[in-house]
């Protein structure tokens, strides 16, 4: 496999590819870590949620496919099918709260109705400012601590009206767990130490 860099003759010239030199040298070494250019979908889709800002749109989807050299069809169908991409765009800061059957016994359902009041929005909706969009999510994988809630990378547990106001407020005051943030964490993780070291990230 070779990361395509440069776009080929017949690229269409509406679409400006956007992954950044740093994004592009991750992929390469990310190459060497996967079997097959299918394989390389998942940890690409990453990549472009992080370059796009939080939202695969068409444009995204399409640079994934040509940057990796597979389909479109392909690359959207692991997309759209997997909810830890955003294919619509969210707020800066999403937050999800689990409604799985645990978090549901543990009073999930009753979290997110104070979440829906706290923000003045229902779960699947963005707060006028572009700030938050608010997710009711299946499980987080945390069930030992319902009911969870997940913001970016950090996993809120056995949560209350009261520990929902703090979280919230902290969340506000940080500024630091954006679905970008997070996108970015999970890219880091898929590096090693030394391929990081290599690319200077």
């Amino acid at each position: 496999m070779n990361i395509q860099i440069n776009p080929p003759a017949d690229w269409d010239k509406n679409i400006k590819l956007q992954f950044s030199e740093l994004a592009v040298k991750q992929l390469q070494k990310l190459e060497s870590h996967y079997p097959t250019r299918k394989s390389l979908i998942i940890p690409a889709l990453w990549i472009a949620q992080r370059e796009y800002g939080g939202c695969l749109n068409e444009q995204a989807i399409r640079e994934v496919a040509y940057r990796v050299g597979v389909p479109e069809m392909e690359v959207d169908g692991v997309a759209s099918f997997y909810t830890m991409f955003n294919n619509k765009p969210v707020g800066r800061i999403l937050i999800e709260v689990c409604t799985n059957l645990t978090c549901s016994l543990c009073g999930g359902l009753e979290v997110l109705a104070h979440v829906e009041k706290r923000l003045g929005i229902k779960a699947g909706e963005t707060t006028p400012d572009g700030t938050y969009t608010l997710m009711a999510v299946e499980c987080v994988n945390d069930c030992g601590h319902a009911p969870v809630i997940q913001v970016g990378n950090k996993y809120f547990g056995d949560m209350t009206p009261e520990k929902i106001d703090v979280m919230l407020d902290m969340v506000a005051a940080s500024g630091d767990q954006s679905v970008v943030t997070m996108a970015d964490t999970v890219v880091a993780c898929l590096l090693t130490e030394k391929d990081q070291q290599e690319i200077g990230a």
